[in-house]
């Protein structure tokens, strides 16, 4: 039972209920003791609930890859987001993903309809293929929100350094989350 020093009134927290004055630690107690009836006992710490509204960066990181150009645009221009570097760096890496996906879709599409003209079995192997990139696409897009969301920096080849540089052009201070 803890006991005010200012009034003696009985104290069941960190500030007495009659004069508002916070429990004294005992002289020479840890940090968190307070006088009892019986001697200084300790007290845990009380910490603050975290009242920050918006997603966390690992939530960030990851819809940053949801829908692909749009989703990385807004989080590079969204504050706070666009002020921590791993979500810039989602979103540029997502950006440039989208990008080189559309453009290998446009280069397949435009070399199977030129082997559809030719011959129609060629044709029809090109849009297999065209399908097996597209599935293998989806999988490295669920692969990138997945490993993002649990805070892991999966670094693509090709596209991801471009993205490392566009996020130290954009912020001095090093790397991201990679040794230098």
């Amino acid at each position: 039972m803890e006991f005010c020093s200012n009034c003696g009134t009985q104290v069941e927290g960190q500030f007495c209920p009659k004069c508002g004055k916070p429990v004294a630690s005992a002289p020479g107690a840890a940090p968190g003791a307070a006088y009892t009836a019986t001697g200084p006992t300790y007290t845990p710490p009380t910490y603050p609930v975290s009242t920050q509204p918006g997603l966390s960066i690992n939530a960030a990181s990851a819809l940053c890859y949801l829908f692909g150009l749009i989703t990385g645009i807004v989080f590079l221009v969204l504050a706070p987001y666009n002020e921590d570097r791993r979500v810039r760096f989602h979103a540029f890496q997502s950006i440039f993903l989208n990008v080189a996906v559309i453009v290998i879709h446009i280069g397949i599409t435009i070399v199977s309809l030129m082997f559809h003209t030719f011959s129609f079995a060629l044709g029809m192997l090109m849009s297999s293929l065209h399908l097996l990139v597209s599935f293998g696409f989806f999988l490295v897009w669920l692969y990138m929100m997945w490993k993002s969301y649990q805070g892991e920096m999966v670094v693509l080849p090709i596209i991801g350094p471009l993205a490392e540089r566009q996020v130290r052009q954009s912020s001095p201070g090093g790397t991201i989350g990679r040794a230098a």
